[in-house]
């Protein structure tokens, strides 16, 4: 066992031993009770045994054996797996930023639903005109766009919507820009106020008119301007009507 005490105390190593030192123990006692001597017991002790007790996570290892020089054990990273952890870190950053888009996208259209339909539906109701009155919607909606516009706002959003020389949006930069979930998602929670904005205008004038305006209000869920134009003709026609209709004493 001296002997054994002088070969470890010559031999240096680079890495800590607490991992890997009982294995070489025990490796060493089991070739003693087999009525070894201790220098063989401690020849048997290869490279492989060494490198067997060493941690290989994410890291590639490389060993040299002397007594005479010791042990060293270099540590090399795995630039694969570094890669790959990092890929992972990346889409961890934009996958929450992609999923508060898509439910500010489904919430916003589901909340707008609800007061087209009693628009369409009960247009003359109590309740609907109480909805329609009331300013609470678009401060939500005006709230959640301000926050989609704070998460897609990035330095270059400036020069992408005025790209031209002449501070002039142009189309290249606008469809650059929204090619981000959370530009799309902020303009359409934009489209869904002034759209609902819109037809809330158009039914108050249809009411105050006495003039239909469903099929006014229906197409401005989905196509505001047409909505807009095909209330005004509405009214020019009825209007009209009403002037050329005889009067009776």
């Amino acid at each position: 066992m001296a002997l054994t005490s002088t070969c470890f105390c010559r031999s240096q190593f680079s890495l800590k031993t607490d991992s890997w030192a009982p294995a070489l123990t025990s490796h060493i006692l089991r070739n003693i009770r087999r009525n070894q001597p201790a220098s063989s017991a401690l020849k048997t002790i290869t490279p492989d045994l060494l490198s067997q007790e060493i941690w290989k996570g994410g890291s590639k290892h490389s060993n040299g054996w002397s007594f005479l020089g010791g042990s060293r054990v270099i540590l090399q990273p795995n630039l694969q797996n570094l890669q790959q952890r990092k890929s992972c870190r990346v889409s961890a950053i934009w996958l929450p930023n992609s999923q508060i888009a898509s439910s500010v996208f489904t919430l916003g259209t589901a909340a707008v639903l609800p007061f087209y339909t009693l628009m369409v539906v009960a247009p003359k109701a109590q309740l609907t005109r109480k909805l329609m009155r009331s300013t609470i919607l678009y401060v939500v909606l005006g709230l959640l766009y301000g926050f989609l516009l704070y998460l897609s706002w990035t330095p270059d959003t400036i020069r992408l919507m005025f790209a031209s020389k002449y501070w002039l949006p142009e189309l290249p930069g606008i469809a650059k820009m929204f090619s981000s979930e959370m530009t799309l998602a902020s303009a359409w929670i934009h489209l869904l106020a002034v759209d609902l904005f819109a037809a809330r205008q158009v039914y108050h004038d249809g009411l105050q008119n006495d003039i239909e305006t469903r099929h006014s209000v229906s197409l401005c869920l989905l196509f505001c301007p047409m909505g807009i134009v095909i209330h005004l003709l509405t009214k020019a026609v009825l209007s009209s009507a009403e002037k050329t209709e005889p009067r009776t004493n």
